[in-house]
């Protein structure tokens, strides 16, 4: 179960990473960042990504869950905030693409990972 938990955060370390490549606007100081950043998000994901879900489960349900998309990008960008400037995010669309594309590169590197441990 932890190591588990160890290899999602390094994972989403490497997505972060590689959003941070992609985009100008979304600043990462390193892979330390990175992965201090995937532990806050795995926190935040955890105690108040739920929270968002129930409250905005009407909205959600609505637009066929790609509300989620917004949800993810609203603790990403408080991950930033909490991160002060070693990880900066410029505006909230990038942080809805960003969120998007660590969305589906978190599903590819688990699932290749999954593929390969098993």
């Amino acid at each position: 179960m932890l190591l588990r938990w160890i290899i999602s955060v390094f994972l989403n370390a490497v997505a972060l990473i590689v959003v941070a490549q992609l985009f100008s606007s979304f600043q990462l100081d390193g892979f330390g960042t990175a992965l201090l950043a995937s532990v806050i998000l795995g926190i935040l994901n955890t105690i108040v990504k739920p929270v968002l879900v129930v409250l905005t489960l009407p909205i959600t349900l609505l637009t066929l869950g790609l509300f989620l998309f917004i949800i993810n990008a609203i603790t990403l960008m408080i991950t930033q905030a909490i991160m002060d400037n070693s990880f900066v995010i410029d505006g909230f669309g990038t942080a809805v693409i960003a969120a998007v594309i660590i969305s589906i590169l978190n599903l590819l590197l688990n699932k290749l990972v999954k593929d390969t441990v098993t």
